[in-house]
């Protein structure tokens, strides 16, 4: 319609100023021009239409960046610790608790002298045999006290940690209990750590402590349970180890005596372990391997033997708070390492040769939540030694065996108090026995 306005309009004036010819190529021209402008129109169209949808596409490009889900932050700094304190580029930690123990204690076959051990532990080795029966003993005792400084940080791109530990379980002399009572600091554990690798003293890696049941005592079912602590280089990776530890070899003469402490190894002791936990526990399987060594030149002693062990120990839930805690161990050679040292390593031939003695052991406890803040537990564990007796004669230990039971009570946080009665025995090859009762009472508060 437009064109044939301007086509009308063209046609009027070419009439008004001049000749047909000339009117007719003035009238060519203008509708060139005009179609000329009708396409520049046409274009500047497609490029205002082109311009409004890249606009529209512009506000949804807005509206998704609007609604879309905030960059996650960068992660904060870690927060200062609350406890301990900073020196240089660790965090230093102070801990421990204070303990005071009282017992009750009657012995079959005769009173251990004042000072023993046996006296504060239960030390199966040490239950007196063959003397007379004496009335019940009452000591009180805070020795077990326990206190440890840990540092945690990094340096150069490593993370480095260490710990130190001690108690008081090392008496002066016999022990003086007329006045002061006094008692010196006995290393426990020291260590250091640098990412996986762990060097100084440390529960031996063959030993889980995670499965040892809560006693009155630390040691709890002495005769069934791995217990050591020594100097070794541990590697740990996720769940398994391996450790190359300090060697020492303990002998029972021919026929019979005074145990010997050889000191003679060449070889370190390695230990490894595997670590399986789930949902309803943990599994821990271990094993050792280690050189037994006795030099004697004045007899003209000079002999080695291989000794091997297993562990298998576990942590089994049982309902919602309760658990069941179970070891089994044995081996050749091991002695030293099981029931602390109730059996020797090996005994001596009479051509002066070492043979290595066999020992099982093993602990079960039953660990029950009654209420918030009370438990009990319920241990049962024994020991039994393989002797050649024609070797080590009749007065060795035989076996051991351990049964016992308490109550403790946490009425605030980091306090216990508890009572435990035990009753533990221990026999010789010979057939001689003595038995021991004890009831402890104890309170203990952790900081």
């Amino acid at each position: 319609m437009k064109r044939s306005v301007l086509l009308g309009g063209v046609g009027v004036a070419a009439i008004l100023l001049g000749p047909g010819a000339a009117m007719a190529q003035d009238a060519s021209a203008l509708e060139a021009r005009i179609a000329q402008l009708e396409a520049e129109l046409n274009a500047l169209k497609t490029e205002v239409v082109a311009a409004r949808t890249q606009q529209a596409a512009q506000q949804q490009d807005i509206i998704r960046l609007e609604t879309r889900p905030a960059a996650a932050p960068a992660p904060a700094a870690p927060a200062t610790p609350g406890d301990g304190f900073r020196i240089g580029a660790h965090t230093v930690k102070f801990g421990g608790f204070i303990k005071l123990d009282a017992t009750a204690s009657s012995y079959s076959g005769g009173d251990p002298a004042n000072g023993d051990a046996l006296r504060e532990f239960y030390l199966p080795g040490s239950i007196p045999v063959g003397g007379a029966d004496e009335d019940t003993a009452t000591d009180f005792n805070a020795r077990q006290t326990r206190f440890w400084f840990t540092t945690d940080g990094m340096v150069g791109g490593h993370k480095v940690g260490s710990r130190i530990e001690m108690d008081f379980q090392v008496l002066p002399g016999a022990g003086d209990q007329r006045t002061t009572s006094p008692a010196n600091p006995a290393l426990r554990r020291a260590f250091v750590t640098i990412d996986n690798w762990l060097f100084g003293q440390e529960w031996t890696n063959f030993q889980n402590t995670n499965v040892l049941p809560e006693t009155a005592d630390y040691i709890g079912p002495a005769e069934g349970t791995v217990f050591a602590r020594q100097a070794q280089i541990r590697y740990t990776r996720g769940p398994f180890s391996i450790a190359v530890e300090n060697p020492e070899t303990t002998v029972t003469p021919f026929g019979g005596g005074t145990r010997i402490v050889a000191d003679d190894n060449g070889l370190p002791d390695l230990t490894a372990r595997y670590v399986m936990a789930r949902p309803w526990g943990e599994v821990q399987l271990s094993g050792l391997l280690r050189q037994l060594k006795y030099e004697n030149p004045a007899l003209t002693i000079d002999s080695s033997a291989t000794g091997w062990g297993l562990s298998a120990s576990a942590k089994i839930k049982v309902g919602a708070q309760d658990d069941l805690r179970l070891m089994l161990s044995g081996g050749d050679g091991v002695g030293r390492y099981i029931g602390l040292n109730f059996s020797n390593d090996a005994v001596l031939d009479a051509s002066g040769e070492l043979d290595t003695i066999g020992v099982i052991a093993g602990f079960a406890a039953y660990r029950h939540i009654w209420s918030p803040g009370w438990r009990s537990n319920l241990i049962y564990s024994v020991q039994e030694v393989d002797n050649d007796t024609v070797l080590t004669g009749l007065g060795v230990n035989s076996s051991a065996q351990s049964v016992r039971g308490n109550l403790i009570w946490t009425p605030l946080t980091g306090f216990d108090v508890g009572a435990e009665l035990m009753f533990g025995e221990r026999k010789l090859e010979s057939g001689v026995n003595g038995d021991m009762t004890r009831l402890s009472l104890f309170a203990k508060y952790g900081f």
